[in-house]
């Protein structure tokens, strides 16, 4: 009976998550369309492309699914708005906003941004498109709650080719630093409850990035290089010149949060930069910090980071914080393993927004299902 029960639930779930976003498909061939391809995006499918997805449906062909992706009227914009609001009822408030992107290589010259890149999907220089992503991540879960492609300059520059693959005119060139500034804007503005923001050191090196977060009355954490400068009225330093003088008594040994091996522990050292006459208020409500997190087996494995974090904030939080970073790891690694998040094969503009936004709604419906699982098991009484 319980197996049942459980079963029904997933059931109403993926009904819950459908129905959200069903009325943005004007017409009723196209929500079942849209049902069938996300339904199949969960399916356990050998490879999650248009024929096979088509298959398992009931479809003739591909023809359906294909121009539910490349040719119908509905607005992904619209279903993203629709998939973050479901995450943020599902994950709850309090949660940390982690900015990231991933790789997704391909062939050819056609898809959209494609080009030759590197990406740590395949830790080189491959051909391939960039989709800088948001996660959100609470103690209940995480999920990814917006996307945008990444165009390169050699596409921008070419109005044919990129009129060719359905990229809109206004659309110009943007570094990977300003789409991760507009998701960020984007998503404070539609009022996701994140308290926080992380991200690695690609984008935690932006100046403009961190100062908006500031702007935006938002703690962050982020990773920067070694060669991260740290200026204040005294001078300039290198932040790993910082902490090198670091006392060895000021090193504390914390745990960043539970890994698939349980808890990730390290050496961790912080400081508290002086306040900046210009920007901050008077008394300050954040403070600036820098951040080491040093490895156990290999003293010189060092990672650095700046933060800026309310007034009274503890190490053991600041550790925790930045640890929450790799569960936008694990989102893509779900994403791309249970719900065919890289395995599309259009090669326009609007398909893969459109490809990607579902393979988000897909996750985040899976990720609800764990949220409800853990808090069932919560739940259950405890034996002695």
């Amino acid at each position: 009976m319980y197996v049942i029960s459980e079963v029904e639930c997933w059931k109403a779930e993926l009904e819950l998550a459908l129905a959200r976003v069903a009325g943005r498909f004007g017409r009723a061939d196209l929500r079942w369309r849209m049902r069938d391809y996300v339904r199949g995006l969960l399916a356990p499918v050998g490879r999650k492309n248009g024929w096979q997805l088509a298959e398992w449906a009931g479809h003739r062909d591909p023809a359906g699914l294909q121009h539910l992706l490349n040719g119908a009227r509905w607005d992904a914009d619209a279903v993203r708005d629709d998939v973050r609001d479901y995450v943020a009822e599902r994950l709850g408030p309090g949660g940390v906003l982690i900015i990231d992107d991933t790789g997704f290589v391909k062939k050819g010259t056609t898809s959209a941004g494609v080009g030759r890149q590197y990406t740590g999907t395949s830790g080189k220089i491959d051909n391939c498109q960039i989709g800088v992503f948001a996660a959100c991540a609470t103690s209940s879960g995480r999920a990814l709650v917006d996307r945008e492609l990444y165009l390169p300059k050699a596409w921008t520059s070419d109005p044919e080719r990129c009129r060719a693959a359905k990229i809109p005119d206004e659309r110009g060139f943007a570094t990977k630093w300003e789409l991760a500034r507009e998701i960020v804007r984007r998503c404070l503005a539609a009022g996701l409850l994140a308290a926080r923001v992380t991200a690695n050191e690609a984008y935690g090196q932006d100046w403009n990035f961190r100062r908006l977060l500031e702007q935006l009355g938002l703690g962050y954490i982020v990773a920067v290089p070694k060669s991260q400068q740290i200026k204040s009225l005294a001078g300039c330093w290198r932040i790993d010149q910082l902490i090198d003088e670091t006392p060895a008594d000021a090193w504390q040994r914390l745990s960043c949060g539970d890994g698939a091996k349980g808890p990730r522990v390290y050496d961790w050292a912080a400081a508290k930069l002086p306040a900046n006459i210009i920007f901050d208020p008077d008394p300050p409500t954040h403070r600036r910090w820098v951040l080491a997190r040093r490895s156990l087996s290999d003293p010189t494995d060092i990672a650095y980071h700046l933060a800026h974090a309310p007034v009274g904030i503890e190490i053991d939080e600041l550790a925790r914080i930045a640890g929450s970073r790799w569960a936008v790891e694990e989102c893509f690694q779900a994403a791309k393993n249970e719900c065919g998040l890289d395995e599309y094969e259009v090669r326009r503009y609007p398909g893969w927004y459109r490809h990607i936004t579902l393979a988000m709604l897909a996750h985040a419906f899976l990720t609800a299902l764990a949220a409800q699982a853990a808090y069932r098991e919560s739940e259950l009484p405890r034996v002695s």
